[in-house]
C-alpha cells in the first residue's frame, strides 16, 4: 500500500498559509517521507490527478471558476481541510460583501468588463462539506502539524477553542486592555497565535476568528461604555475574519446602531 496522497490548492488568497506549509523546515522533510505530495504548485510543478487522501485548500471562492473547481476537489478528496481565514471565513477580500462590487471594479480596473469576480467572497464551507477548518491569518505551524498527524493516524484533530486571553496568561503577558486601555479582541478570538500582538503591547486583531461561544455584544458594549464609537468597533471586527458569522452579525448590529443614531 502506497503513502497517503496529499494535495494543496489555492483559491483567492495571499499564499501566506501555503508558505506556512513550506516553513515547516525540518518537519517538512518528515512530512515528505510520510505522504506523497501530488499537487502543490507553490512548491512544485508536479500536478498528479486525484483521488487524494488529504486536500488542503487555501483561499476563498471569488469567481465562477472557483465554484466549479472546489466541487471537483471535494469529489476527489477523502478529507478536505480548509486552511486560513480566507478559506474558513472569506478573508479580508470579504469586505466587498458590504460594498458595491461593480463600483469597486470601475474604480480599480481600467477595463472592468474583463474582470469576472463574484460580488461576494465566501468560505469554502459555503459550497462543499469540509472535514476540518484550520483558522488563522496565517495558520499556526504547530496546529497544521497536529491536523496532518491526526488525519494520517485516523483521529480527529485537536486544536484550541478557547480565547487568546488564556495564551496571554501562559506567556505572563500584561493585559493590554486592563493595564493600558488598549482595545483588544482577545476575549472573543480563538487561540492559536501565542498571543503575539498582546505580548508586544498591541490589542488582538482577531486573526484566528471567533472563539467558541464568544460574547461579542458583552465586549463591544464594554468598549462603547469606555468611549469607543460603533464605527471604530465595526472596523475592528471587519478585518481578516469579517465574514465569520459571529463577527459579521455583531458588526452588522453595530453598523445598524450607528445608522440609527445619525
Amino acid at each position: 500500500m502506497g503513502r497517503p496522497r496529499l494535495a494543496v490548492f489555492k483559491f483567492a488568497s495571499c499564499d501566506g498559509c501555503q508558505l506556512t506549509v513550506l516553513s515547516l523546515e525540518d518537519e517538512l522533510l518528515q512530512l515528505a517521507e510520510a505522504v506523497d505530495i501530488c499537487y502543490f504548485l507553490e512548491a512544485s510543478s508536479r500536478m498528479e490527478p486525484g483521488p487524494y487522501d488529504v486536500a488542503l485548500v487555501e483561499g476563498s471562492v471569488s469567481t465562477e471558476e472557483d465554484l466549479q473547481r472546489i466541487l471537483e476537489i471535494r469529489q476527489n478528496s477523502r478529507y478536505l481541510v480548509t486552511i486560513g481565514a480566507c478559506a474558513t471565513a472569506g478573508g479580508i477580500q470579504a469586505l466587498r460583501n458590504w460594498g458595491d462590487h461593480a463600483e469597486f471594479l470601475r474604480c480599480v480596473y481600467a477595463k472592468p468588463e474583463y474582470i469576472r469576480s463574484l460580488a461576494h467572497s465566501t468560505p469554502i464551507a459555503a459550497h462543499v462539506p469540509v472535514d476540518f477548518e484550520l483558522r488563522g491569518c496565517p495558520i499556526s505551524k504547530q496546529q497544521l502539524l497536529e491536523v496532518l498527524a491526526a488525519l494520517l493516524a485516523g483521529r480527529r484533530p485537536k486544536t484550541p477553542e478557547h480565547a487568546v486571553c488564556l495564551e496571554c496568561k501562559r506567556r505572563l503577558a500584561v493585559c493590554v486592555a486592563v493595564a493600558r486601555g488598549v482595545p483588544c479582541l482577545g476575549p472573543v478570538t480563538q487561540a492559536g497565535c501565542g498571543a503575539l500582538c498582546p505580548a508586544f503591547g498591541r490589542g488582538c486583531y482577531g486573526c484566528f476568528g471567533p472563539a467558541a461561544q464568544p460574547n461579542l455584544a458583552g465586549l463591544t458594549n464594554h468598549l462603547q461604555a469606555a468611549g469607543m464609537a460603533p464605527r471604530r468597533l465595526v472596523s475592528g471586527l471587519r478585518l481578516f475574519n469579517a465574514a465569520a458569522p459571529a463577527f459579521q452579525q455583531e458588526s452588522d448590529r453595530l453598523a445598524a446602531l450607528e445608522e440609527a443614531e445619525r
